[in-house]
């Protein structure tokens, strides 16, 4: 998925636990410079479908809040 330009990739890990991990990639909009951030283990989900909708929202706030310091 894209947001404000950003590569977004939400994923989940399954643990042997039963939980799944909400992992996250995002690829800055400067590909060029290779900008990648890689977030593992963010928090646990009974269902993996919650855990990937924490990591998608997760990284929302995490381009926001970079774009607001950027304007800053």
């Amino acid at each position: 998925m894209r947001y404000k330009g950003y590569d977004v990739a939400p994923s989940a890990h399954a643990l042997p636990s039963g939980l799944y991990a909400a992992n996250l990639i995002i690829e800055s909009p400067t590909a060029t410079s290779g900008a990648s951030f890689t977030f593992d283990a963010l928090d646990y989900f009974f269902e993996p479908d919650h855990a990937i909708a924490y990591a998608a929202r997760w990284a929302r706030l995490w381009i926001d809040q970079r774009s607001k310091s950027a304007r800053a």
